[in-house]
């Protein structure tokens, strides 16, 4: 069942009673007694992840995994998968300029993307309370992928070209796999572009900001959001650039100061972060996320355009008593 997202965050950052969307899904493994590698290969367990997340807390949506093997998988490059670890991408796929002519935008039946179009679509028939938003990598993150991520750095300076090539032809396949999570039910895609956020201004604005365009573009109406994700420690410096994309919501990284960012984000916008999801969700304590919701409500619930979240995907092994900690924490929070 499809919700306007943006609406209901809206409504939450406004509200004295305050709810939270933190990127919980990998978790659900442990309630679900399953591996990771087995939960990002099937279907219907990430629909059952989806549900599970949705039903056992107060989350104002349920998040499909934020897995970002899966688009760099479809165009040939290799995933290393373990039992208990999220897929990473390995290798170089794409060297130079001959290879990115080379490279073909493959269509949706390749590696694991209809698995995750199915796992939404069927989470979205079972879930009838709140929206489903689906996960997926951004352009230059996924390009990073598929030419390294270090690697795509310098040829952004040498071989520029050669990386717009890449770029084009990702958000192509990018633009193809947002419109079947469309059609399968999301409300919204959380479109994570992590790699980008340690790139200068000028060349996220190069390589990066026109390419999401592209993508928010073609797929972005009233049914169906992208929510933007940046979890790099260069986001404040390039706050204009960021946005100016058109995204409908924005969600930031613990590397940055929320308050900051939320003094530069326009008023219209909901912003969206950034409890650590290492420090406080694994790592942490329940008296320990108690503080850490506390001290960011603090600051930042003086802006009615802040929803509290993590700061980024939360870890498959992290403490559930922690992630029950902080709805607890966010519900009861009082100005």
């Amino acid at each position: 069942m499809k919700y306007n997202i943006i609406e209901l965050l809206e409504k939450a950052g406004k509200a004295e009673k305050k709810q939270g969307l933190p990127i919980l899904s990998f978790p659900a493994a442990q309630r679900l007694g399953v591996t990771v590698e087995a939960l990002v290969k099937d279907a219907e367990l990430q629909a059952r992840a989806i549900e599970h997340v949705a039903c056992a807390t107060n989350t104002i949506a349920a998040i499909s995994l934020m897995d970002l093997s899966v688009e760099a998988e479809a165009f040939g490059a290799q995933v290393r998968f373990a039992p208990e670890e999220v897929p990473a991408v390995i290798g170089q796929l794409v060297c130079d300029e001959t290879d990115a002519d080379a490279l073909e935008i493959p269509d949706l039946s390749a590696g694991r993307a209809s698995v995750c179009v199915e796992g939404i679509r069927l989470a979205a028939e079972r879930i009838t309370d709140k929206p489903v938003l689906a996960g997926m990598i951004g352009p230059y993150s996924l390009a990073g992928r598929l030419m390294d991520v270090t690697e795509i750095m310098y040829l952004c300076f040498d071989e520029p070209e050669t990386v717009h090539k890449v770029l084009d032809k990702v958000t192509v396949y990018l633009i193809e796999y947002a419109k079947a999570f469309k059609a399968a039910g999301a409300s919204g895609i959380l479109m994570a572009e992590p790699l980008a956020g340690i790139m200068s201004p000028d060349m996220a604005d190069e390589f990066s900001v026109p390419y999401v365009k592209r993508v928010i573009e073609a797929v972005q109406d009233g049914d169906f959001a992208v929510i933007y994700h940046n979890c790099g420690n260069a986001v404040l410096s390039m706050a204009e650039e960021i946005f100016s994309q058109g995204a409908a919501a924005y969600h930031f990284g613990n590397a940055i100061d929320m308050e900051k960012i939320l003094e530069k984000a326009p008023k219209d916008k909901v912003c969206m972060g950034n409890i650590d999801p290492v420090a406080q969700f694994t790592d942490g304590t329940p008296d320990s996320m108690k503080n850490a919701v506390n001290d960011l409500f603090d600051r930042c619930a003086k802006y009615p355009n802040f929803v509290i979240s993590s700061g980024c995907d939360i870890p498959h092994h992290a403490s559930w008593e922690n992630i029950d900690a902080f709805f607890s924490a966010v519900g009861e929070w009082k100005k």
